[in-house]
């Protein structure tokens, strides 16, 4: 028997138990991975709440990082050894395949040899963030050094890996976040400016900071009426990433800028990326080769006891973390 996380009915955190569960025998495609850290993610309290896109099949398993070592492979599976360590890439599913127990199956496809140097509780904290901020700033937006790039709501997991993804090809990264409660640790991540929204005047700063040119790319979990306030910061021809929706408002269209600026506006998915195969390539080659150099590095907030998964997820809702959560098992 295996412990595993499971929820019988939407809810808040009180909702998660700890069921001894089989875990069967791997799918031919498949790795039977010995669990030792779990990222958690937004998208999972999401999940749990019944407000995700996916909905729940009680009792229900959840979760979409880990990291751990290999117990056994698939028959059609190679590249992989007992004992391997590696971490987990987000599946297309997290019900089905889950990471919130001792020991998961998660197809080949998902699975990484991560850098030896990186430990279990980073690496369970890499794939999600980094994988998302690649596929905005890289992929799509095409960030080069000439660049200014926002990122919105920045002490998130993601956010802190967007600085460092925009920073690891010369850009010039402006973080934003709600008060100044957390200017500093921005700072201390990476980011070369820091805006408090509530305290300070958006566009004045960022006139100031790129001497009038504006922000080329815009990275925001945000949306609503932050939308119409980032298109007027923005440069000509810029392109605002628009990867979630925090706000519960809806926000003027930014039709005046966007006509006079040639804005692109684009709704962002993290499934763009791990749904196409050349492109999830890519990413594991730039996400691998920044974690081995150090240029990208994971910034594990805190870290809990798989026992005390409740509590872990509570701290994620807080939004007093900056960077990841990781429970370890």
């Amino acid at each position: 028997m295996t412990r595993v996380v499971r929820f019988h009915g939407y809810g808040s955190a009180d909702v998660l138990r700890i069921d001894d569960i089989e875990v069967p025998a791997p799918a031919a495609d498949e790795v039977q991975i010995a669990v030792r850290a779990i990222g958690l993610n937004r998208a999972e309290v999401m999940f749990r709440n019944g407000a995700y896109l996916q909905e729940a099949e009680f009792p229900s398993r959840l979760g979409y990082e880990a990291a751990g070592t290999v117990k056994t492979t698939g028959s059609d599976v190679s590249g992989f050894a007992e004992g391997d360590a590696v971490s987990v890439i987000p599946t297309l599913d997290m019900s089905r395949w889950s990471t919130y127990g001792e020991v998961i199956n998660i197809p080949a496809r998902y699975v990484v040899k991560h850098p030896a140097a990186l430990t279990f509780e980073k690496a369970a904290a890499s794939w999600m963030q980094y994988v998302t901020a690649w596929g905005a700033l890289i992929d799509q937006a095409k960030v080069t050094a000439d660049d200014f790039v926002i990122v919105s709501a920045a002490s998130s997991s993601v956010g802190i890996a967007a600085i460092q993804v925009a920073r690891s090809v010369g850009a010039t990264v402006i973080a934003t976040t709600r008060t100044n409660a957390k200017a500093q640790a921005l700072t201390d991540a990476g980011a070369h400016h820091v805006i408090a929204t509530a305290d300070g005047d958006l566009a004045a700063r960022v006139k100031e900071i790129t001497s009038g040119r504006g922000a080329r790319v815009v990275f925001d979990p945000i949306g609503g009426p932050a939308i119409a306030q980032f298109a007027e910061v923005m440069a000509v021809g810029g392109i605002l990433l628009e990867y979630g929706a925090l706000s519960p408002d809806e926000g003027p269209f930014p039709q005046f800028a966007m006509l006079g600026k040639s804005l692109t506006i684009k709704g962002y998915l993290y499934t763009e990326i791990v749904s196409d195969d050349d492109a999830l390539a890519r990413a594991k080659a730039f996400i691998t080769e920044g974690l081995e150099s150090g240029k990208l590095d994971p910034l594990v907030s805190r870290t809990f006891q798989f026992d005390q998964i409740q509590e872990a997820t509570r701290f994620l809702e807080s939004n007093e973390q900056i960077g990841k959560i990781v429970v370890t098992v």
